[in-house]
């Protein structure tokens, strides 16, 4: 098949799936509405089409009976009910797998059987026929909790009856490592080689980065533990494993996020509605026509320069290499602006998250969205996707209240969240606002004493807004179940530090019993960075210029308590040795010494190095799979000369 074809059927499959679900949130809302209704029934018609003509009957037939359920709500013969919207959602889940699968792989291998005859049921029998498990067990999937069923799967289920022989699961150890993650990806390569891995836990990336304890645990496809008992036993880069077959005790299947679950919890619902990378953008005409104007100067200036530099004429050289910096400037505006996508490719699916929560949590909440016509660079609109999914999991988990709470403080029962957007110059503030319980100050006050977060001296002198960004401290956030008490604080460290790595900013406000507003401020683009070159050793190093306050002398440094420091403002500066930090040997002997003093807001740091360079703008790129998360590094530039720098963070130093 014409990979550009597939591609294309991939694009408005995404599209239709998401304009599906957000109209059949719009018609359970209000059944009465007939324009949801029509656009409904021509998203799903357009979808079974989409498939026949593609090619994939599995997907139509499954498409084909959604529509026809759809047709008799349409034409009043179907009760809109919870239980009947429930199906109809896990019918347009199971057609999202099939449309991932097909992406990944070139066709599907989900079945559709079971879900096909669970929609004909109800087609048949009527609404009351609706109030069972919607999925079943052949591969539906209930990709938000809707059907309150207590065994909740993210993506393609894959039960015992759907593998080829059974399912083993197989907890490994790797054994005493120096680099944990690197040996961790090296024995899952290993056992992949021998068997097909169904599952893992924790997903690839972290146990790649070596984020678990002790062991990890992969779900494998072999005739039975002894055959995985046999080839285990081989495999050097694992250091012992235990093997079982739970083939007959799972109930519920692989995700394709990578987690198999059985009996899931809504704690362990954290990857369901994940958005994928975005891999397309919608480019205007006009903007190619001016693409290929400047790339038509940039030849033409390419040519005038080479002739300039032939003929050792400097000033022609000169003047064309003046009209370069133009045409490169006006050509990084135009991709950055090509690049550009509406918040709503992410927001978009946010409605139905919100809804299969307060759903399976017995809540009434009305979710609304502004700005979604925003635009923002696609890196980072993909990086922001699971914060804002996280902090809207928190506003309907642990801060609306549930109905006959807020009845008794004198709400509304049905609670509010809001999410909106709006543009500052060169900047995008997103903020969620919820009108639920609000952060306990009390509650933050005594969790950060319990995590030694800060002392009580310390919380007595913070006022109320210093108090809830501790929720954002790394040893705030905990894995532990989360109460209201311990002020709603699981994760935000990691939406903090997304957010920051993105060159943006986070915050929280809240009045108790009142509600909390959680902000967002972020660049329109991935702008280029201005940093300043440091030397230590033969390594150079890039600080970020914003970062920057101060360059001075060595000659301030002090000891104090064996600690060395300078003092700038009646402040205390930590010094902190870069040579020290990145194991740079030959240090110290490049130059006399210089001081970096970092800008207070960012971190009272001053960095020693050998000496500085020149200030240069740079694409930084971030870090990628086993050296993301590097503390004391953002990233890496590559310089005119070829050479790649490491750009420093400098908050994780």
């Amino acid at each position: 098949m014409d990979d550009q074809y597939l591609d294309a059927f991939i694009r408005e499959s995404e599209e239709a799936i998401t304009e599906l679900n957000n109209s059949l949130l719009d018609l359970e809302s209000d059944p009465s509405d007939t324009e949801a209704m029509d656009s409904i029934f021509r998203t799903a018609h357009t979808l079974k089409g989409n498939f026949g003509a593609m090619g994939f009957d599995d997907a139509a037939n499954l498409a084909h009976a959604v529509e026809d359920l759809l047709d008799q709500m349409r034409q009043g013969e179907m009760e809109v009910t919870p239980e009947v919207m429930d199906l109809v959602f896990a019918g347009v889940d199971q057609i999202e797998v099939i449309v991932n699968e097909i992406e990944e792989h070139g066709e599907s291998q989900t079945q559709t059987d079971e879900m096909v005859a669970e929609l004909r049921t109800v087609l048949e029998e009527g609404a009351d026929a609706a109030g069972g498990d919607p999925t079943g067990d052949g591969g539906g999937t209930d990709d938000g909790g809707g059907s309150g069923d207590d065994s909740v799967s993210i993506g393609a289920d894959i039960d015992a009856s759907e593998a080829d022989d059974r399912i083993v699961h197989v907890d490994i150890d790797v054994g005493e490592s120096d680099m944990l993650g690197v040996d961790s990806m090296l024995a899952l390569e290993a056992v992949e080689d021998v068997f097909d891995v169904l599952a893992m836990e924790p997903e690839r990336a972290a146990i790649e980065d070596g984020e678990f304890e002790d062991t990890f645990v992969l779900y494998l496809d072999a005739s039975d533990a002894a055959t995985v008992d046999a080839e285990l036993n081989s495999v050097g880069k694992i250091g012992s494993f235990d093997a079982t077959d739970v083939t007959d005790e799972l109930t519920t299947g692989v995700t394709d996020s990578g987690s198999m679950t059985a009996g899931a919890t809504e704690s362990e619902d954290s990857e369901e509605h994940s958005v994928d990378e975005i891999k397309s953008v919608r480019v205007d005409v006009d903007q190619l026509d001016d693409l290929h104007g400047l790339v038509e100067q940039l030849v033409t200036s390419r040519i005038k320069l080479r002739r300039g530099v032939e003929q050792n004429d400097l000033d022609s050289a000169g003047e064309t290499l003046n009209e370069l910096d133009k045409i490169t400037a006006n050509l990084q505006n135009t991709v950055m602006d090509m690049r550009l996508i509406p918040l709503k490719k992410v927001v978009g699916k946010f409605p139905r998250l919100v809804r299969d929560l307060a759903r399976e949590l017995d809540k009434d909440i009305e979710f609304t969205i502004e700005g979604e016509d925003i635009e923002l660079d696609r890196t980072i609109l993909t990086e922001i996707s699971d914060p804002l999914m996280h902090i809207l999991r928190n506003s309907v988990d642990h801060g609306i209240e549930s109905p006959d709470e807020r009845e008794q403080a004198g709400k509304p029962r049905t609670g509010q969240i809001e999410l909106r957007a709006s543009r500052e110059r060169d900047h995008v503030i997103i903020t969620v606002e919820d009108d639920g319980a609000g952060l306990d100050v009390q509650g933050i006050k005594q969790k950060a004493i319990e995590k030694g977060v800060r002392s009580p001296e310390e919380l007595e002198a913070m006022d109320d807004s210093a108090i809830y960004d501790l929720i954002f401290h790394p040893g705030f956030s905990t894995a532990d179940e989360v109460t209201d008490t311990s002020g709603r604080g699981v994760g935000m460290d990691v939406v903090h530090d997304t957010v920051t790595q993105l060159d943006g900013s986070v915050s929280v406000e809240s009045d108790q019993g009142e509600g909390t507003t959680v902000s967002l401020r972020l660049p329109v683009t991935m702008a280029i960075v201005k940093v300043l070159f440091v030397e230590v050793g033969d390594e150079e190093y890039g600080v970020p210029i914003k970062n920057v306050d101060e360059i001075t002398s060595t000659d301030a440094i002090k000891q104090v308590n064996g600690t060395e420091v300078i003092k700038h403002n009646d402040d205390i500066y930590p010094v902190i040795q870069l040579a020290d930090t990145f194991d740079v040997e030959d240090a110290h002997t490049n130059g006399d010494g210089m001081l970096v003093r970092i800008r207070e807001s960012e971190r009272q740091v001053a960095l020693y190095c050998d000496s500085v360079n020149s200030q240069e703008e740079v694409v930084v790129k971030p870090l990628e799979g086993i050296l993301s998360g590097t503390p004391g590094l953002s990233g890496t530039a590559v310089l005119g000369d070829g050479n790649i720098v490491h750009i420093l963070d400098v908050v994780t130093l």
